[in-house]
C-alpha cells in the first residue's frame, strides 16, 4: 500500500480500536461493500487464531486454570506453553482430538461489553482504512 505498517493484533468488537488492534466496523445497514469485505476477512483470520488458541489450550490445559497464578507469571506461562506447543508440532507429536472435548470454550469468561469510545485512537481509523483498501485490492476471497 506504499506505507510501512507495524504489526497489529486482531480483536473483536469488544476491543477499543487502536493503531495496534484491528477490530471490525460496527455492523449496521450503512456499511459499504468494502467495509463488509474487511469485516468478513477479519472474521476469517480471527477464526484461524481462535482455532490455534483452542489447540494450544487443549494441549496445555493449565492455560484454562490461570486464575490461580500471579499476573506477573502469566505471560511467562503462556509463552512457555507456546514454545512447548511449537516443539511438539515441529516434532510431529500427534495432537489428540479428544483433548478438544474438555471445557466448552464458550463457557470461559470473555469480555462482552464494547470498550468505551473514549478508549479508541483516532489514528487507528487510518490503519483500518489502509487494511480495508488492501483487502479490496486483493479481490474476493
Amino acid at each position: 500500500m506504499g506505507r510501512a505498517q507495524k504489526y497489529v493484533l486482531l480483536g473483536d468488537a469488544t476491543y477499543p480500536l487502536q493503531d495496534w488492534i484491528l477490530k471490525p466496523y460496527q455492523e449496521d445497514e450503512n456499511l459499504t461493500r468494502r467495509q463488509l469485505q474487511f469485516n468478513y476477512r477479519l472474521k476469517r483470520a480471527h477464526s484461524v487464531i481462535e482455532n490455534a488458541f483452542l489447540r494450544l489450550k487443549a494441549r496445555w490445559q493449565i492455560l484454562l486454570q490461570c486464575d490461580d497464578c500471579s499476573l506477573e507469571l502469566l505471560p511467562t506461562l503462556v509463552l512457555a506453553c507456546c514454545v512447548l506447543h511449537n516443539v511438539c508440532e515441529a516434532h510431529d507429536d500427534p495432537f489428540n482430538q479428544e483433548w478438544l472435548e474438555g471445557p466448552d470454550p464458550t463457557e470461559l469468561p470473555k469480555p462482552c461489553q464494547p470498550a468505551p469510545a473514549a478508549m479508541e485512537d483516532g489514528r487507528a481509523e487510518q490503519v483500518r482504512e489502509l487494511m480495508c483498501q488492501y483487502f479490496e485490492s486483493c479481490g474476493e476471497g
